[in-house]
C-alpha cells in the first residue's frame, strides 16, 4: 500500500476518533447538567462550548450539531432561571450555527425557533419575533408539520397583539379557526388568544358591552376545550387569568378573584416568571379594589421571585439588581402609582427604576419599529411623572421640578432618530455596511409584500432569512459598544442658543388625557397642561380637519375663524414675547397642525388676507425635539446651488404642468443642475445629491396608510420613505415640493413616518415640506416667492414666512386661492441660526491687525516728529 495513502487513512481514523470524543464529551456534559440543573451549573455548559471552539481542528457536522443542542438546552434553562437576555443570545447562537453549517436531523423549530420568537416578543423586539416566526411557519408549511404551523399562527398573533396590530391578530385567528384542521386543544388556545385580542381592542371601561360579551364568550369556549386536557394546564390558566382581567375591568371583583385562584392552582410548579405574572395580576386586582397594602405585598412577592438577594426591608430593589424584564417593569409602575397620592417624590424614584429597565430593553433592539413601540410604552408613565412634577412645583416652587419634567419629555421625542444620527457618526465601516444591508432587506420585503396576492412567498422568506442573519451580525457588533441610554438636553446651552437666535420655544407633550406645553424664553422654563381627553382634543381635530380638502375652509369661513381662534387659545402660544422668532416642537396630532394659520383674534371678515394669523406675529420654525434644534446645522452663508428634480410626468395622468414654471423661476435665481422629465430618476438624484447645497424635489408623494408606507415619485420609480435612509447626504436645505411629504403613519413618541423623515435619517437637518395635498398652481407661485426671498436673505425660515405673506398680499391671486389651505401647507423644520464662516473671522482679524499696525506706525511717526522738533529747538538755543 502507498505510504502516503496509509498515512492519510491513519490521520482520518485519528481525526474521526477525536471528533467522536468531542461530540460525546459535549453530550455527556449536557446529560450531567440536565440531571441537576442550576444557575451555577450553567458555567459547565459554557466551558464545554468554549473548549470546543478553541480547538483548532476542523469540526464535523455531528459535532457542530452537538453544540447547537448544547446551546438550546443552555438557553432553555437560562430562561427558566430568569436570565432572559442570556437566553436570547444563546438561542441566537444556536440558530446561527445551525444555518451557517446547514445542519439537519434536529427539530430546530421546537427547540430553538419557537422559544426564540417568544422571547423576542417578551422583550419587545417585535420585528425579530415576526421574522423568526414567519421563518419557521414557512419551514413547517413546507414540511407539512401542522402542529408547528398552528404554533406559528398563535405566536404571530401574540406579536401582532403586543405591537398594537390588534385587527391583524383578530383576522389571523378568525381565519385559522375557519380554515385549519384543529384538535380541541388547539381550538382552545386559539379561542383564548382571540378573546384576549378583543379584550385589548378597546380601552378599559370605554369598551362596548358587545365587545366584552364577545371576549367573555371566547374565554369560556377556551376553558371548555382545555379543561379536560392535562397537557394544557398553562393555557387553561391563561384563560382563567383573562377572565379575571375581564371581570376586574367590569368591577366584578369577587368573580375576578375566584378566576385568579383557579389560574394560580394550575401554575404552582411553573416557571418563576409566569408565577410572578400571576402575582402582578393579583396586585392589579387589589389596586382596583383600593386595597393598597395588600397590593404592595403582592408586588413584594414579585421582587422576591425575580430578583436574587432581594431585601424586602427596603421594598424598592436596588438599581444594580434590575435587568431587562417586563414583569419587573409592570410591578414597579404599579408600585409607583400606589405611591403617587401620598408620596410623589418616592413615586418618581420608583418610576426612575422603570425608565432604567426600559433603557435596558432598548439596548437589545435593532429594528426601528420595535424601538418606536418601546418608546410608546413609556408615554403613559411619562404623563404620570409630568403630573407629579407639576404638582411638586406648584407646592414647593422649585424650578428643578420643571427642568426634570422637560428632560423626561425630551427623552420620548424622536429618540430613534436622535440615537441613529448619533450612532451613525461614530459607527465603523462594518457597522455602516450592516445597517445599510439590513435596511435594504427591510425595503425589499416591504416592496414584495405590497404586491398583495401576487407576492412571492418563497422570495419573502429568503429575504427574511438574510435579514435575520444581518440582524444577528449587527446585534453582535453593537453589543461590543457602550450601552444606549437616552441623553439629557443641555438646558444652559439651549437657553443660550434661543437667546442667540432671538427666539422663544414652545414645546408640546401630548399624553392620553393631558396636553403639556413648556415655554422656554429669557432663561426660564414654564409648564402648563390642559385636560384633552374630551372637548379640547375634539376642537384640535376639528381644526386639523379643515385642511382635508380645498373646499372645507371656503365653505365655512366663519367656522374656520372660530375654531382657529379656539385652538390658538388652547395651545396658549406666547402673545407678548420680546422676540418674534418662534420654535415649535409639536407632538401627536399637532405634527399635522399648521401653527401659522391659527387665528389670534376673531373677526367677521371673509377676506383671507385681512384675517389675524399667528403668521403676522411670529416667524415660525419647527423641530422634532429640543436636542435636534440645539444640534442643528446652521444655515450656510456661502453661495447656494440647487439640485432640482422635476419629473413633470408629461402626457401622463400624473402630469404637473406648473412644475415647469416653478423650475424656470428657481433656475433664473440659482445656479445648479436641473433634472427634467426622463433625467429625473432616483439614480441620477443619488449620484448628484452630495454636490449641491439645496435639494429641490418637485413631484408627487403619498402619505400612505397603516399598511402602505409613505413614498415619493421619481420619473422611473416610486421610492418608499425608508429607502431614503441610506442616502448619506448633508445638504443645507431639502425642499419637498410635493403632496403630503410631512405626513405618514403617526407615532406620538417619534412623529410621522413620512418622506421628510426619510430625508432626516439620510442626514438632512433643514427641510421644507408639506402637510397635505398641495395645489400645483399655488405651489409653483409659493415656491417662486420662497426662492426670491432666499436670494435676498439666507434665513430659510424667514424666507418661508415672507413667501406666505407675499402670497397673501399678491393682488393677482383671488381671495378663494388665499385660503390658508393653499399657503400654510409648507412648514420649515430646522435651524434658524446662520453660519459664521471662519474666513470672516480671518478677514476681521486681518483688518483689525492692519488698523493696529497703522495706528502704531502713525503713533511712532508723531513721536518722531515731536522728538525732531524738540531737538531742533534745543540746538537753536545752543
Amino acid at each position: 500500500m502507498n505510504l502516503h495513502r496509509l498515512y492519510g487513512l491513519i490521520l482520518l481514523f485519528l481525526s474521526l476518533h477525536v471528533f467522536g470524543q468531542q461530540e460525546s464529551k459535549i453530550y455527556n456534559t449536557i446529560d450531567t447538567f440536565v440531571t441537576n440543573p442550576s444557575a451555577k451549573a450553567l458555567k459547565n455548559l459554557t466551558n464545554a462550548e468554549n473548549t470546543f471552539w478553541r480547538n483548532p481542528k476542523p469540526k464535523s457536522k455531528d459535532e457542530l450539531l452537538s453544540i447547537v443542542v448544547l446551546n438550546c438546552n443552555k438557553a432553555y434553562y437560562e430562561n427558566q432561571f430568569g436570565q432572559t437576555q442570556n437566553a436570547l443570545l444563546t438561542y441566537e447562537k444556536a440558530w446561527q450555527t445551525y444555518q451557517k453549517y446547514q445542519l439537519k436531523n434536529y427539530d430546530i423549530i421546537e427547540y430553538c425557533l419557537k422559544p426564540l420568537g417568544n422571547l423576542y416578543t417578551i422583550v419587545g423586539d417585535y420585528d425579530s419575533a415576526e421574522n423568526t416566526i414567519k421563518q419557521y411557519y414557512f419551514i413547517a408549511e413546507t414540511e407539512k408539520k401542522q402542529s408547528q404551523k398552528i404554533a406559528a399562527i398563535l405566536n404571530l398573533s401574540n406579536v401582532y397583539q403586543n405591537s398594537g396590530k390588534i385587527s391583524m391578530a383578530i383576522e389571523l385567528l378568525e381565519n385559522s379557526l375557519k380554515t385549519e384542521k384543529l384538535s380541541n386543544a388547539l381550538k382552545g388556545i386559539l379561542w383564548n388568544n382571540l378573546g384576549n385580542n378583543y379584550l385589548l381592542s378597546s380601552a378599559g371601561h370605554l369598551m362596548k358591552p358587545e365587545v366584552y360579551d364577545k371576549a367573555q364568550k371566547y374565554f369560556e369556549l377556551a376553558v371548555k376545550y382545555l379543561k379536560n386536557d392535562t397537557d394544557q394546564s398553562e393555557t387553561l390558566s391563561n384563560s382563567y387569568r383573562n377572565l379575571a382581567n375581564l371581570n376586574r375591568l367590569r368591577q366584578n371583583f369577587e368573580l375576578a378573584d375566584s378566576y385568579l385562584e383557579k389560574a394560580q392552582k394550575l401554575m404552582q410548579d411553573s416557571q418563576p416568571r409566569k408565577i410572578a405574572k400571576l402575582y402582578y395580576e393579583k396586585a392589579l386586582l387589589l389596586f382596583a379594589e383600593q386595597k393598597h397594602k395588600e397590593s404592595i405585598n403582592e408586588i413584594k412577592g414579585i421582587f422576591k421571585i425575580l430578583i436574587p438577594n432581594y431585601n424586602s426591608g427596603n421594598l424598592l430593589p436596588n438599581k444594580n439588581q434590575l435587568y431587562a424584564e417586563t414583569v419587573l417593569l409592570d410591578a414597579l409602575d404599579l408600585y409607583a402609582e400606589i405611591l403617587s397620592v401620598k408620596d410623589p417624590k418616592k413615586a418618581l424614584k420608583t418610576f426612575e427604576l422603570s425608565f432604567y429597565i426600559d433603557d435596558l430593553l432598548m439596548n437589545s433592539l435593532v429594528y426601528e419599529n420595535s424601538k418606536i413601540i418601546n418608546q410608546i410604552r413609556t408615554r403613559n408613565r411619562t404623563e404620570k411623572c409630568l403630573l407629579l412634577y407639576d404638582h411638586l412645583y406648584q407646592t414647593e416652587h422649585k424650578i428643578q421640578y420643571l427642568e426634570q419634567a422637560f428632560q423626561l419629555s425630551e427623552k420620548t421625542k424622536s429618540g430613534v432618530l436622535k440615537n441613529y444620527r448619533s450612532n451613525i457618526k461614530n459607527a465603523s465601516a462594518k457597522e455602516k455596511q450592516l445597517v445599510q444591508q439590513l435596511q435594504n432587506l427591510i425595503n425589499a420585503i416591504l416592496k414584495e409584500q405590497q404586491k398583495g396576492d401576487l407576492a412571492d412567498i418563497s422570495k419573502i422568506n429568503q429575504f427574511i432569512k438574510k435579514q435575520n442573519e444581518s440582524m444577528l451580525s449587527l446585534k453582535k457588533l453593537q453589543a461590543e459598544d457602550t450601552d444606549y441610554f437616552s441623553e439629557n438636553c443641555d438646558l444652559k446651552a439651549l437657553f443660550s442658543k434661543l437667546e442667540s437666535d432671538k427666539a422663544v420655544m414652545v414645546y408640546y407633550f401630548m399624553g392620553s388625557e393631558n396636553l403639556f406645553y413648556f415655554t422656554l424664553q429669557n432663561n426660564r422654563i414654564n409648564l402648563n397642561h390642559i385636560f384633552t381627553a374630551h372637548k379640547a382634543m375634539l376642537e384640535i381635530v376639528h381644526f386639523v380637519d379643515y385642511f382635508n380638502d380645498a373646499n372645507a375652509i371656503i365653505n365655512d369661513i366663519s367656522g374656520y375663524n372660530r375654531f382657529g381662534n379656539k385652538v390658538y387659545n388652547l395651545l396658549q402660544l406666547p402673545g407678548n414675547s420680546v422676540y418674534q422668532n418662534l420654535i415649535v416642537v409639536p407632538d401627536g396630532i399637532l405634527n399635522f397642525l399648521p401653527f401659522e394659520a391659527l387665528i389670534t383674534r376673531k373677526s367677521n371678515t371673509t377676506n383671507f388676507a385681512k384675517m389675524h394669523y399667528l403668521l403676522n406675529d411670529f416667524k415660525i420654525a419647527y423641530n422634532t425635539s429640543a436636542n435636534i434644534y440645539l444640534n442643528s446645522k446652521p444655515v450656510s452663508k456661502s453661495e447656494k446651488t440647487v439640485l432640482g428634480v422635476f419629473p413633470v410626468f408629461k402626457k401622463t395622468a400624473f402630469e404637473l404642468n406648473y412644475s415647469k414654471k416653478e423650475l424656470a423661476s428657481i433656475r433664473s435665481n440659482f445656479k445648479g443642475k436641473y433634472l427634467e422629465n426622463t433625467e429625473a430618476t432616483f439614480d441620477n438624484f443619488k449620484k448628484n445629491a452630495i454636490d449641491y447645497s439645496i435639494l429641490h424635489l418637485s413631484t408627487h408623494a403619498a402619505a400612505g396608510d397603516i399598511e402602505t408606507p409613505a413614498s415619493i415619485k421619481f420619473y422611473d420609480q416610486e421610492i418608499l420613505y425608508s429607502e431614503l435612509y441610506n442616502l448619506n447626504i448633508n445638504p443645507d436645505l431639502v425642499v419637498l415640493s410635493a403632496c403630503e411629504t410631512g405626513i405618514g403613519k403617526l407615532y406620538k413618541a417619534e412623529g410621522a413616518m413620512s418622506v421628510a423623515r426619510g430625508f432626516q435619517f439620510a442626514g438632512a437637518q433643514n427641510l421644507l415640506f408639506s402637510l397635505w395635498k398641495v395645489n400645483d398652481y399655488t405651489t409653483s407661485v409659493f415656491m417662486s416667492d420662497f426662492y426670491k426671498n432666499i436670494k435676498k436673505n439666507p434665513s430659510y425660515f424667514e424666507a418661508n414666512t415672507n413667501a406666505k405673506l407675499d402670497f397673501l398680499n399678491d393682488k393677482s391671486i383671488t381671495n378663494a386661492k388665499k385660503s390658508p389651505y393653499y399657503w400654510s401647507s409648507f412648514v420649515y423644520y430646522g435651524s434658524i441660526s446662520t453660519e459664521i464662516k471662519s474666513a470672516h473671522y480671518i478677514y476681521y482679524i486681518i483688518s483689525l491687525l492692519t488698523l493696529i499696525g497703522l495706528f502704531l506706525v502713525f503713533n511712532h511717526y508723531q513721536k518722531w516728529k515731536i522728538f525732531t522738533r524738540f531737538s531742533k529747538k534745543r540746538n537753536t538755543k545752543k
